[in-house]
């Protein structure tokens, strides 16, 4: 007998792109990419009312390649902004778009809208809807929950499917499982986050899309508070939450978040911008040095990925500062489409069964503690 083909669209809203593949079980039928600078992006006051023109970017993508929305098993989106979840694959269902579309967990990032698109796609044509190790895999320490401000928490806020994507792979060329290891990931692109990795959990990193770490082509980074507050006394609460996720970073100081337009001019010796760009460098190595900390020095390797890997110059820059903690690998752009599509694969064969979104966070406190 013929083996089944399913066909499974993956869906991955980024911070400054719309990128969709389709597969026909392993193999991939076509994928696309369509960059959005902030210009266009920023007409939406909310990340919410970008659904009508994600949506029609994806039907339009489907459209060209001759395909039928309806001729599809199965829609897998990124996901993230629900509470907070165990790693792992997980049906998409009415619960877990709403929590997603309202943020309950806190993060307005452009991933949620992976889940949200793959939901309305799935109710259009009755097919089933998942998604997969959303920004918001909870799995930290305790060390790295807690701050200064009793009942304010860190929390994980980060390119988790990537970054254990690439994990795992990485694992596989050393011999071993992600289980064996202990990684330092940066996701470098449109967002940067640093995770530490230990024994196939994500026990620590930035919270990207909160003003947390380096600051990005469409992110602030880290701001000193007392400086945050006097910019908020003469702007808004608002516009410091724009600029945390949308409206930060290269946009708010070129008024693009166009990575290639910024790196013309460094290559062209414009200063402003050889200075920013350097800046980011610099501070990705920062963050890259407190997960080795987090880590106590025992890292297997760091992990580069992300579309800024394009770039040599932000290689060379950390090698030249964190090469003597471990052995740098560098796996330019993302490994995500595949890591949506195969677990998705198994569920439609019966080989796997997805989680079911419960809407409640995965760690709700320190019991017993008055903190």
């Amino acid at each position: 007998m013929p083996e089944k083909i399913y066909r499974i669209l993956v869906i991955n809203p980024g911070s400054t792109s719309t990128k969709v593949s389709l597969f026909e079980n392993e193999k991939v039928r076509f994928e696309k990419s369509i960059f959005h600078d902030a210009d266009v992006l920023l007409t939406f006051p909310h990340v919410n009312y970008q659904m009508p023109f994600r949506y029609e970017v994806i039907t339009n993508m489907l459209a060209e390649e001759g395909i039928s929305p309806a001729s599809i098993d199965a829609f897998v989106g990124r996901g993230g902004s629900a509470c907070t979840q165990p790693g792992g694959i997980t049906t998409v269902d009415q619960k877990l778009y709403d929590d997603t579309e309202k943020a309950v967990g806190g993060s307005e990032h452009p991933a949620k809208l992976g889940v949200m698109l793959a939901w309305k796609f799935a109710l259009n044509y009755k097919k089933p809807a998942f998604t997969l190790n959303p920004t918001n895999v909870d799995e930290y320490s305790d060390l790295a929950r807690l701050t200064g401000i009793r009942g304010v928490y860190r929390v994980s806020h980060s390119h988790v499917l990537n970054q254990k994507a690439v994990a795992e792979y990485h694992a596989k060329t050393l011999g071993g499982k992600y289980e064996d290891y202990n990684f330092i990931v940066a996701h470098i692109d449109g967002g940067i986050t640093v995770s530490a990795h230990e024994k196939g959990r994500m026990v620590d990193g930035n919270m990207g899309a909160d003003g947390e770490g380096a600051f990005t082509p469409t992110r602030i980074g880290s701001v000193p508070v007392l400086q945050l507050l006097d910019y908020i006394e003469a702007h808004s609460v608002e516009e410091v939450r724009l600029r945390c996720s949308r409206a930060g970073g290269f946009v708010d100081l070129f008024g693009t978040a166009n990575a290639d337009t910024i790196h013309d001019l460094v290559e062209k010796g414009d200063r402003k911008a050889s200075l920013v760009w350097n800046t980011m460098i610099y501070q990705i190595c920062k963050m890259i040095g407190e997960m080795s900390v987090v880590l106590e020095g025992k890292v297997d390797g760091i992990l580069l990925t992300g579309g800024l890997m394009r770039f040599d110059d932000v290689r060379e820059g950390i090698e030249k500062r964190c090469g003597f903690i471990a052995p740098i690998s560098v796996y330019p752009g993302e490994m995500e489409q595949e890591a949506l599509a195969i677990p998705t694969l198994r569920v439609l064969r019966g080989e796997i069964k997805p989680h079911t979104y419960n809407g409640k966070n995965v760690w709700n406190g320190f019991e017993g503690l008055d903190l």
